[in-house]
């Protein structure tokens, strides 16, 4: 059976805190195993974890910790979301300040606080000089896939101190709302 997923370009404590209260705020589910700096599981692990999981859609989180090229995270998450059993819905973009800075495009941005922006945004959610692009460290590999929808945004469970968990994760709960709204998730 195919399931839709939610490709998420970071894997820290802070970012599991926030995925995790998203999806359970939202009725989504999210695999905590996919959690870590870098990414400990390979792409076939992570879709056996997908496959096994009874709910629609499914937040998953990739993170390369600052890996030059292509990392642990970025392969897994290209194997996933070219997996025929798989279907990404689209991915959020996390900005980083990594020593080795790749961008993705985005489609769309969210600041810190909330706003949609066309430009992209830092690690804090302030927005960048670049139209529709976000450096990351574990964004490189979304240009090469077709996905529906990519949202951009600061450093998931923190951007700043605006997307704490204690504060309800806002930025990550936008992210994801936006991602199935746009790509026509029902």
């Amino acid at each position: 059976m195919v399931k839709h997923v939610i490709l998420i370009t970071d894997g820290d404590k802070y970012a599991r805190q926030a995925v995790e209260l998203t999806a359970d705020k939202l009725g989504c589910r999210c695999i905590s195993r996919s959690s870590g700096n870098p990414t400990p599981l390979t792409g076939p692990q992570l879709v056996e974890f997908i496959q096994e999981t009874p709910y629609d859609p499914i937040l998953v989180m990739f993170d390369d910790c600052g890996f030059n090229g292509e990392g642990p995270g970025e392969k897994a998450l290209e194997f996933v979301a070219t997996h025929e059993d798989v279907q990404p819905l689209g991915a959020i973009a996390v900005a980083s300040n990594s020593s080795f800075h790749e961008w993705s495009r985005v489609d769309v941005s969210i600041d810190q606080f909330g706003h949609l922006s066309e430009y992209g945004v830092d690690k804090d959610g302030v927005p960048d000089l670049e139209l529709g692009r976000v450096a990351g460290d574990t964004v490189y590999v979304l240009d090469r896939l077709n996905l529906p929808v990519i949202v951009g945004v600061g450093d998931i469970g923190k951007v700043g101190g605006f997307d704490r968990p204690e504060k309800g994760a806002p930025v990550t709960m936008e992210a994801v709302k936006l991602v199935m709204e746009r790509s026509g998730y029902h």
